[in-house]
């Protein structure tokens, strides 16, 4: 095959992932009844966990105007405050809510993230479009809409994560976020095919965040809002292609030298193990029980299981084992001082000791307070953490995505408790049945620890029939979260 000449300035046709990406949001008709339910759970779990993080200044600070005054009257509406924003600061405000406490939905493949950080792009577009067409007399979106592209986001995010892994090169999974956010906006403010792959192709353009602030030495903060920023990115690059008419970059993925492929991919190109479909919100995975890193949810289980033998012998306590999957070792196997709440979130270590001391694990078991217990770091030193093979092997099987962890432990006696093994946890698929009502308890829950009594039933009886809820306008809808 001969060499693309480089100098050549004749512009190729799109990259076809870009193209299959527009294909699949504008042509794919969602007929899946378990992918439209799972989506209403997945958006009520979405809006609880924001009134969840309301209850934490250094989420809050984040969810105004970019500078003081900087609001719009009219526009979108972020829940739980009294903010009307731009649609890109709004998406960013409300991404941040959703992902703060790292209690949102997950999906782990070779790349692992949290699909419902879209709805900061989706709910922000959709209120400020549907108030628009509310003053002028058009249509407004209902939840229903907000379903179906939650449905097509949660896909290319989770199709992309399958086969090809962004922290490998050492990028951050809200790449992907950006993508499939960027797809359904321009879609959702008018844009055609042509509009799509115009603006995914500025979101390839945009390279990937590091995901250093989610690693030792460096983790901070910033991962709880980096969903956020990649939702108010998203907003941009759609309002850009749709209303300003910008030029796309046809090659942005497969371009020699400056292509994404080439700069970021180590040469690779994107491999996918299924079309688009609607099989990713069928297969999510809910935080249901803990606010913990997903690869832990397990193994915070099986602590769970394991405190009644143990909160009594502490001082007894020789060794803690660990046995988890691959994916666990890199991310979240962490010794050493923890620095703040973001450090402790994602050290399996720490997700372990804190119910095997106090029969729980909640947001502010990662404050600073609890975590000057001297407790918890004895049972860090003496905790141990090796990758089970089997557990790997299943987390990658797609007939199954466990995420498996096993806690045992031993005390200096000799003696030991049994070794505690979970496959999979609550929020799994095949726990649907177990799950779905402690999600719909979460969700009440976080109701009334922030909104006003009359708000909150008000919600609750919206959102108990799904055909009423899906007829909703979305900005009535919204309105209910309204301060």
């Amino acid at each position: 095959m001969n060499e693309p000449d480089l100098r050549s300035a004749k512009r190729p046709d799109p990259d076809l992932p870009m193209v299959d990406v527009a294909d699949y949001v504008v042509d794919y008709q969602i007929e899946s009844a378990e992918a439209y339910d799972t989506a209403r759970y997945m958006l009520l779990d979405s809006l609880g966990t924001s009134m969840l993080a309301m209850k934490f200044p250094e989420c809050v600070k984040h969810l105004g105007p970019l500078v003081p005054g900087a609001v719009l009257p009219g526009g979108a509406r972020v829940p739980g405050t009294s903010h009307e924003l731009d649609p890109a600061q709004a998406a960013f405000a409300i991404g941040t809510q959703i992902r703060w406490l790292d209690f949102n939905d997950t999906w782990l493949a070779a790349e692992w993230g949290h699909p419902s950080d879209n709805l900061g792009t989706i709910l922000a577009v959709a209120d400020y479009l549907s108030r628009k067409a509310e003053r002028e007399g058009g249509t407004p979106m209902t939840v229903r809409d907000v379903l179906t592209y939650a449905i097509k986001a949660h896909e290319i995010q989770g199709c992309y994560a399958l086969r090809n892994s962004f922290n490998r090169v050492g990028q951050d999974h809200v790449i992907l976020v950006r993508l499939a956010s960027t797809a359904v906006a321009t879609a959702m403010l008018g844009g055609g095919k042509d509009e799509i792959v115009t603006a995914i192709s500025h979101s390839w353009v945009d390279n990937g965040s590091l995901r250093t602030y989610r690693h030792a030495p460096n983790t901070g903060p910033r991962k709880s809002w980096a969903a956020g920023d990649a939702c108010r990115r998203a907003v941009i690059h759609a309002i850009n292609a749709v209303y300003r008419g910008v030029v796309g970059y046809p090659s942005a993925l497969t371009a020699k030298t400056w292509g994404y492929y080439d700069v970021a991919f180590r040469g690779q190109a994107f491999e996918f193990e299924r079309p688009f479909g609607s099989y990713v919100m069928e297969n999510v995975l809910f935080k249901i029980s803990f606010p913990a890193e997903f690869h832990a949810q397990t193994a915070v289980e099986c602590a769970m299981k394991l405190h009644g033998q143990v909160a009594h012998r502490l001082d007894q306590v020789d060794r803690v084992a660990i046995e988890t999957q691959e994916a666990a070792t890199r991310i979240i196997d962490k010794t050493g001082p923890l620095a703040n709440y973001a450090d402790r979130d994602h050290c399996i270590q720490y997700m372990v000791a804190v119910p095997l001391i106090f029969g729980r694990l909640t947001a502010d078991d990662y404050s600073d307070g609890i975590a000057a217990d001297p407790r918890i770091d004895a049972l860090r030193e003496r905790t141990t953490v090796k990758e089970n093979p089997q557990f790997t092997k299943d987390y990658y099987d797609p007939g199954k995505r466990y995420i498996g962890n096993s806690v045992q432990v031993f005390f200096t006696d000799g003696t030991s408790t049994e070794k505690v093994s979970i496959d999979y946890p609550i929020g799994h698929r095949r726990r649907r049945g177990e799950g779905i009502p402690v999600l719909l308890a979460k969700f009440e829950a976080a109701l009334r620890g922030h909104l006003p009594a009359h708000r909150v039933e008000a919600i609750l009886g919206a959102t108990a029939n799904p055909t009423r809820l899906d007829a909703i306008p979305t900005q009535e809808f919204l309105g209910l979260f309204t301060l």
